[in-house]
């Protein structure tokens, strides 16, 4: 019996109609298109203003995306992970919802969260399922509508994050596509550099907390981008070392979307010719758990079967890793 590996089988996206464009934001705060672009590689990012909408949604429209570019049966998926840092509430966990909503009702589902790298640990998971021999086919959405925990009167914050969702199939593969290797970290002194102060259990939520703007996203932006930018290109140079990887092996880089210099310093160790970088932040920004997802739904006609791909991330906590994926199919 030959082994079993966990490939991707289908993709899909969604991100919101509205568009925030630098040129909107110089309207909210000092701040100008110039500057965010020239710092962070961002023109643009979705929003969805929608009353009464939240991840959910955009979960939900990732999920049926990718049932209608894939051709698949939602009542034949075994699980759903919800990789998101923003969830509808708390307790009734989300990916619960999603899974009901597009029809998994054979499915059981839970929510996974690990800030940015939320989907990278997702696909961890997915993997570790589908290689079991217990369930044949994990539903991975990465899921976040950012605008909710934003503050945009912090002009450090609001020019980088926009909401959007994107989903991945996995499922087992007997000719040694998919998942080939994973390089997982995580370090509790992020803690105090990436987080929102209230909301959770050490401190509830209050009439003192909301006056302080407390239940908005904190960013010690230069101490996150000095981690990440060693983090990301160290894990991905690790991968590239642990399976006798050179450039020329690599067909393509999925890099969390959360700034262009953050991509091109990891690209740079990796010694990865530009045009093997996928970026798609100029339209998006940082979308959190979505942003390797929507890589591989907008760009999805690019891979080939076979295709060697290294994905990297790093997100709040801290939580960072890399992941070696070979793609499994040739898009008709």
């Amino acid at each position: 019996m030959s082994t079993i590996t966990a490939a991707i089988t289908a993709v899909g996206g969604y991100v919101p109609d509205y568009v925030l464009s630098n040129q909107v934001l110089e309207t909210l705060v000092d701040t100008n298109d110039e500057w965010i672009y020239s710092r962070t590689g961002i023109k643009e990012r979705r929003i969805l203003k929608e009353p009464g909408k939240g991840t959910s949604y955009l979960a939900i429209k990732a999920a049926q995306d990718l049932l209608e570019r894939g051709n698949v049966d939602p009542k034949e998926i075994d699980l759903v992970i919800l990789a998101t840092a923003t969830p509808d509430m708390l307790v009734a966990t989300t990916a619960v919802y999603v899974a009901t909503q597009i029809g998994a009702i054979n499915a059981f589902a839970y929510d996974l969260s690990a800030a940015c790298s939320s989907f990278l640990y997702g696909m961890s998971t997915a993997a570790a399922y589908i290689q079991s021999g217990r369930y044949k086919k994990v539903l991975v959405i990465g899921a976040d509508k950012m605008s909710s925990i934003i503050d945009y009167t912090d002009r450090a914050t609001c020019i980088i994050f926009g909401d959007g969702a994107g989903a991945a199939l996995f499922e087992p593969n007997h000719e040694g596509l998919g998942l080939q290797d994973e390089y997982l970290r995580s370090d509790g002194i992020g803690r105090e550099y990436l987080k929102i102060d209230a909301g959770g259990s050490i401190l509830p939520a209050s009439k003192e907390t909301i006056e302080n703007r407390q239940h908005f996203v904190f960013q010690d932006g230069k101490t996150v981008y000095k981690y990440a930018v060693s983090g990301m290109a160290d894990v991905s140079e690790k991968i590239m070392q642990r399976n006798n990887l050179t450039k020329e092996d690599i067909n393509w880089l999925i890099a969390h979307q959360a700034n262009k210099r953050i991509i091109d310093a990891t690209a740079s160790r990796m010694n990865l010719e530009e045009e093997k970088v996928l970026v798609n932040i100029q339209k998006y920004g940082n979308t959190t758990s979505a942003t390797l997802p929507l890589l591989l739904s907008d760009f999805e006609n690019k891979f080939k079967k076979g295709d060697n791909l290294i994905f990297a991330a790093f997100g709040g906590g801290f939580t960072w890793g890399s992941i070696y994926l070979k793609w499994a199919y040739n898009k008709q």
